[in-house]
């Protein structure tokens, strides 16, 4: 039996031992509660998580909090960033998005323009923007967000006390439907809050980590040449090549082989979406919403980490470019 068949084989029996269904819980459960959802390792939908400080978070109270101050936003001409996407020359590469400095009020009306020729703005700066890994390490930790950090927990209790540590980053994310996250899989316990708005999850068990079908792309920078004029895609020599998905939307009936078993889930305000390891998503989100979420470290002893890189496949990823590749850009 070949690798490939192998993996198949895996997904079909994950898949007859789960299936689709997600835990719901409706209060936030004790740490042993929730060491036991992480042995098990599957998404859990949970109601019960309340951080009454960001009840407050209006646009205006937002504006006033942060003021003058200015944050790191993403911009794409396409709501794509960090996603493939095909450059003017007709190569396929891995493009992060230009990031442009504003005030959270300019920033909130960037987000109520719907002309169809507007840039997109995504506030996703991740990698510990509201703390980070120094933060809990006792070191200086300037963030963007200061102004807010009181609103906003810097570690969920249960989840600390079941890991033994704090987490590695937490992160504010804020964007309308206009942006989308392309689908791709992290190595940590990803514990994801929504505070206003909602966000729709498409979701792989790593089992089917060969039906997104990675490929390597020159990796690439939305760019202005000049001062306001249009983006464009600028490639990056000294950047290796970057291994990512080759479907562009999960969503869309055929992009996923047909024994893929996706599992579709919408986060809403007030809940909290707990994301092990290794699982793929796919995001979409409502106008305006708002989100936090807090990355622990995964455990990289034992089997776990081992395993996430065998279902993603050994030997050599080929190229995205490849003339005998096909990508759905739709």
């Amino acid at each position: 039996m070949d690798l490939y068949s192998i993996a198949r084989w895996l997904s079909s029996e994950y898949h007859d031992l789960n299936g689709t269904h997600i835990d719901v819980l409706e209060e936030s459960p004790t740490a042993l509660e929730f060491s036991r959802l992480v042995h098990i390792s599957r998404p859990v939908l949970i109601r019960g998580v309340q951080i009454p400080s960001v009840r407050l978070w209006d646009d205006e109270y937002l504006a006033s909090a942060l003021g003058e101050g200015e944050i790191s936003v993403a911009v794409t001409p396409n709501g794509r960033a960090d996603a493939v996407t095909r450059g003017p020359d007709g190569t396929l590469y891995f493009v992060e998005p230009h990031i442009e400095k504003m005030k959270m009020a300019g920033f909130l009306s960037k987000l109520s323009d719907e002309t169809d020729d507007s840039e997109i703005y995504y506030l996703q700066s991740q990698n510990g923007n509201v703390y980070s890994n120094q933060f809990f390490q006792g070191t200086p930790d300037p963030s963007e967000f200061e102004a807010i950090r009181a609103d906003i927990p810097s570690e969920i209790p249960w989840c600390t006390a079941t890991f033994g540590k704090p987490p590695d980053a937490v992160n504010l994310w804020i964007g309308n439907h206009r942006s989308v996250t392309s689908i791709h899989s992290d190595p940590y316990e990803n514990i994801y809050t929504v505070v206003r708005g909602s966000k729709q999850f498409t979701l792989l068990p790593p089992t089917e980590g060969c039906c997104v079908r990675e490929r390597m792309y020159p990796h690439g920078t939305w760019t202005r040449q000049i001062p306001n004029a249009a983006l464009t895609i600028a490639p990056s020599p000294d950047v290796p090549p970057i291994r990512w998905a080759s479907v562009i939307d999960p969503d869309i009936p055929g992009n996923l082989p047909p024994d893929a078993h996706p599992i579709r889930i919408t986060v809403n305000e007030g809940e909290t979406l707990y994301l092990p390891p290794g699982w793929w998503h796919y995001v979409r989100q409502a106008d305006n919403t708002i989100a936090l979420n807090w990355w622990y470290d995964m455990e990289m002893w034992g089997l776990s980490w081992v395993l996430l890189n065998l279902l993603r496949g050994v030997g050599e990823v080929p190229s995205g470019n490849d003339a005998s590749e096909e990508v759905e850009e739709n």
